[in-house]
């Protein structure tokens, strides 16, 4: 079971960005998928993710400017982020709890550098 992660690089202030997470194997069922973020000095801070059949949740940082779509068929969900901000800047990781085998799982994708200058 996997977690491939992909997106990010780099963008000026009010740019747009789009990361994908994609999870693949013997995956019975996706409880949750979503991003974290962690910048420099910081704590790591879920950025949006959505339940399996629920509606997505974010951030109060970055509401209204990012959005979680998905494509069920193919286990993969995407944050769009637009107007992206220095404070955005952070490593970016795709989180999934995924039931494999007997039993859910915490799953972590690489992280992808989203760098925003001003």
């Amino acid at each position: 079971v996997q977690l491939q992660a992909s997106g990010g690089g780099l963008v000026q202030a009010g740019g747009s960005l789009r990361l994908s997470c994609a999870a693949s194997g013997s995956i019975f069922r996706i409880n949750f998928m979503g991003w974290y973020r962690q910048a420099p000095g910081k704590q790591r801070e879920l950025v949006a993710g959505i339940i399996s059949g629920g509606s997505p949740n974010y951030a109060e940082s970055v509401k209204g400017r990012f959005t979680i779509s998905e494509d069920n068929a193919a286990n993969t969900k995407y944050l769009q982020m637009n107007n992206l901000k220095p404070e955005d800047m952070a490593v970016y990781y795709c989180y999934a709890r995924l039931w494999v085998g007997s039993a859910y799982g915490d799953y972590w994708g690489r992280g992808t550098q989203v760098t925003v200058s001003s």
